[in-house]
């Protein structure tokens, strides 16, 4: 559930409105940047959707200059846009480069940077296709013309090769004699598992297709001609499954050869190289040394050496990550992070091939960090109260990266050795009139005899002489660190600025502290973690500055897991609940989810092995067994469009408070997935949440205004 559930910087989506898909049309209104008035410095639900949203900045090969791009929402037309921007290396000089109603993504240089390729739906061919542009943003030029589009791609070295991801009719097909003469039928046949994923019914799959490029895409070949998998994995696989030798004659590609039965009980994902010249594949990565996840393939700069990540488990998809090399002579691979005991993430290799960069989860932060390839030794490049993200060596000891806090969203970075020179400011004239909260790191003692590391919020012109409400906030994942993201739902700062003291635990489970505080949850729901999660809260509410009897608990996911089994342990320390998209019955959980290694690894097993200890602890834990304990207001929120934990799940849970003769609250979304994404649905979510907390947390008068009614006001005026 971690890895696919809510990667990607699950907690960021920087391009969540704007995928690959996006199908505006000439009569589309343009998105600009929102204008928006700000009323006392308050963070409101409309001014987080105003905030601009960059990724996927690219240095050029020369290093002189940077593209990105940049998305603004528009909350009546209920999307967002991206567009592309190039400026300086120094952050100088930026200019937008393209104007349009559909959305740029899957920047890369090409022509040595002369020129520009992209992702962008195309209105002709009704699909996205790749399009090029001179670095000025001038001479916009169409290249593919593929009748599926594509979902990705990344051109070879030499320019002579692209490879892409395009989407091929799924294997498994109907019987065409018992569909015959039903044109109007809705049904379909299902003889095995993985029939859906994430938020569609798999139809189809997508395929790498390897062509030549000569002022436009031809010749493609399906490389996996005839093979029912996937490739890029789905549903977040990207161009980051691609890797081109420097010679460009050779590709790796990430794929998860498996079908059936076999594909939702493992997460074995393999490496394997194809010749362009031969036709043929080899596979990279087999056998007892590689079960589990390999992903994210780089080859060095002289093509000498492959690096990418490798879990070594086969059914736990939050496994350490190692960071592996292999001699592309001898294939000899090592383990460079052998004795380092976190995650890495995001590997660029220098320009020298002499070390790595990545980033990686590091006691509640994400730092940057390099690796020498010889020695393993691990030098921390830049740290502080802050996460970084993709980045892309410049230099032998410079680099350009994202940095991001609880405090503000994206910015682009200049970073080297101890130093982080800011080089965009796209926020600044928001954040500047915003008061934001003060976000401190605390350690709280475990009843198991640990040290947590706990972040807490407090609110704008905080008075610690005043008593203020506060909120303990559980995370998903489960397995997903409690670092510096900058969220568009789960946003601390918002939470604050409505006047809650916010506490946010790194509890058993979450990566950053050790592989052992990162295993342990698994098989131990209900266990350790919730524990946890009491000693926070205790904490919290020991605060002189607390109202102690006014403290709820929320979160998504496996976090909605434990407001569930917090609601049915309470014990008087909440007086208020918000679960988003929880897991309420785990034994129906074990066989809804689409994934269902991770129910198989993390449960610990079925629920009707009897004799599995450590799969009838799990289920004995289950939140739906305590419903009778149950005593605090709940609010729940589901979309109908997930698979991962079935919006059934929340039903079942608010059924069960309204006949527990509970306060409770729904709030479904039929077009939703995991997450809620859509503008206008994201807002109406704050707005929910805010007004259940307000009721259930504050004294405020019934006739107040809330902060999303005021803002309406003020619009209006």
């Amino acid at each position: 559930m971690n890895k696919t559930g809510l990667k990607m910087c699950a907690m960021l989506l920087p391009l969540a409105l704007t995928a690959c898909s996006d199908k505006s049309g000439g009569d589309a209104k343009l998105i600009e940047k929102p204008d928006i008035k700000i009323e006392n410095g308050m963070l409101t639900p409309e001014v987080l959707e105003a905030f601009g949203r960059i990724s996927e900045a690219i240095p050029s090969p020369d290093g002189t200059k940077i593209i990105f791009t940049l998305t603004y929402e528009d909350i009546q037309e209920n999307k967002g846009n991206a567009e592309i921007y190039i400026m300086d290396a120094d952050g100088q000089n930026m200019t937008r480069l393209t104007k349009t109603v559909g959305s740029e993504s899957n920047l890369q240089w090409i022509e040595d940077g002369k020129k520009i390729a992209f992702l962008r739906h195309d209105k002709e061919t009704d699909a996205t296709q790749i399009f090029s542009m001179n670095a000025d943003g001038t001479g916009e030029k169409r290249l593919s013309s593929e009748a599926n589009g594509i979902e990705c791609f990344k051109i070879s070295p030499d320019g002579k090769h692209v490879v892409f991801a395009s989407a091929i009719d799924d294997y498994n097909k109907n019987d065409e004699e018992l569909f015959k003469d039903l044109p109007k039928t809705t049904g379909r046949v299902v003889d095995d598992l993985g029939y859906k994923h994430w938020d569609e019914w798999v139809t189809k799959i997508p395929h790498p297709f390897v062509a030549d490029l000569d002022g436009e895409v031809k010749n493609a070949k399906d490389i996996m001609q005839g093979e029912p998998f996937e490739c890029p994995v789905r549903p977040f696989g990207g161009a980051e499954s691609f890797a081109w030798s420097p010679d460009g004659t050779k590709l790796v590609y990430v794929s998860r050869k498996l079908k059936g039965m076999d594909y939702v009980f493992s997460t074995d994902s393999n490496l394997y190289m194809y010749d362009l010249a031969s036709g043929e594949t080899e596979t990279l990565t087999k056998g007892e040394e590689f079960p589990g996840y390999d992903t994210d393939p780089v080859f060095s700069p002289d093509g000498n050496t492959l690096a990418w990540l490798s879990m070594p488990t086969a059914k736990y998809e939050s496994d350490k990550k190692r960071l592996m090399v292999m001699d592309m002579k001898s294939r000899q691979t090592r383990d460079l992070t052998a004795n380092w005991d976190y995650w890495p993430e995001q590997i660029a290799w220098a320009k020298n091939g002499k070390s790595i960069w990545f980033t990686g989860y590091y006691q509640g932060v994400a730092p940057v960090f390099t690796i020498d390839v010889n020695t393993c030794a691990i030098d921390t490049i830049v740290t502080g109260q802050y996460d970084y993200a993709s980045v892309v060596p410049v230099a032998d000891n410079a680099a350009i990266a994202l940095r991001h806090s609880m405090r503000e969203p994206n910015e682009i970075f200049a970073v080297s050795k101890d130093k982080a020179d800011q080089l965009t400011t796209v926020n600044k004239e928001l954040l500047d009139q915003l008061k934001l909260g003060e976000v401190k790191k605390v350690i709280v003692p475990t009843t198991d005899g640990g040290q947590m590391t706990c972040w807490e919020i407090l609110p704008p012109d905080f008075d610690p002489n005043k008593k203020y409400p506060a909120i303990l906030y559980c995370q998903g994942g489960p397995q997903q660190a409690v670092s510096q993201f900058w969220s568009y739902r789960w946003n601390f700062m918002i939470m604050a600025a409505h006047g809650y003291i916010v506490i946010a635990p790194n509890r058993h489970g979450v990566p950053g502290f050790g592989t052992a505080w990162n295993r342990q949850i698994s098989g131990d729901y209900g266990g350790q973690n919730m524990q946890d999660y009491f000693s926070a809260t205790d904490y919290i509410k020991s605060r002189p500055y607390v109202d102690a009897d006014h403290v709820g608990a929320i979160g998504a996911s496996y976090g909605g897991f434990s407001v569930y089994w917090l609601a049915g342990h309470n014990d008087g320390r909440y007086a208020a609940l918000v679960a988003h998209a929880g897991i309420f019955n785990v034994e129906a959980q074990y066989l809804e989810t689409e994934e269902m290694w991770f129910a198989d690894f993390d449960l610990g097993g079925p629920y009707w092995e009897k004799e599995n200890a450590t799969a009838q602890r799990t289920y004995a834990n289950s939140p739906h067994r305590y419903v009778n304990n149950w005593t605090a207001p709940m609010l729940i929120t589901v979309g109908e469009l997930d698979y991962r934990i079935l919006a059934s799940q929340g039903m079942q849970a608010f059924n069960a408070a309204k006949m527990h003769g509970l306060e409770a609250e729904m709030l479904v979304f039929p077009d939703e997935n995991h997450w809620v994404l859509k503008p206008q649905n994201a807002i109406l979510w704050q707005r929910t949440f805010f007004r259940f907390l307000d009721k259930h947390l504050k004294n405020a008068a019934p006739a107040e205004k809330t902060a999303g009614e005021e803002v309406d006001s003020a619009q209006q005026r």
